[in-house]
């Protein structure tokens, strides 16, 4: 992929996580130099064995990760759209970390602010992307001491 479609991409993907933070009325995130790089690195890792699996978390340097993998070249508001359809299962009513909906909360977590984004294509024409997040959120156990409000997600409806 290109620098410009590259950048294109990597915006696409900022622009859709932001509109949907917005829904929340959580603040807009901005994409980290740094972030990008190392979900790059990541995705091209991804691409050159061809099998979805996160990195570990030590690797990720207390980022959050999302993952995508698609049989074609997938546009960025595709991406972002398929990970916060998730919001589906999520039960405001009991709110925080469910496996099923980790790529929504990654997306619109509140106390998140950057993010970096990676592509790469695999031999097969398969694309992986990588999402990293920073601060990372939903975890499944906060810090002690941790400010729950930042661990707010609002409904659509509040």
């Amino acid at each position: 992929m290109g620098k410009s479609a590259y950048k294109q991409f990597n915006n696409e993907v900022l622009k859709a996580h932001n509109e949907y933070r917005q829904k929340h009325g959580v603040s807009s995130l901005k994409l980290c130099k740094k972030l990008n790089r190392e979900a790059q690195k990541y995705s091209e890792a991804l691409a050159s064995t061809r099998i979805l699996k996160h990195s570990s978390e030590a690797s990720r340097n207390q980022c959050g990760e999302n993952l995508a993998w698609a049989s074609y070249n997938q546009p960025g508001k595709e991406v972002a759209d398929r990970w916060y359809n998730e919001i589906k299962s999520y039960n405001f009513q009991q709110p925080g970390f469910t496996s099923g909906t980790g790529h929504f909360t990654a997306m619109v977590w509140k106390n998140t602010k950057k993010m970096g984004v990676g592509k790469a294509s695999a031999s097969d024409g398969s694309s992986f992307v990588v999402a990293r997040y920073f601060p990372a959120g939903n975890r499944i156990r906060p810090e002690p001491g941790t400010n729950m409000d930042l661990f707010q997600i609002l409904s659509i409806d509040d």
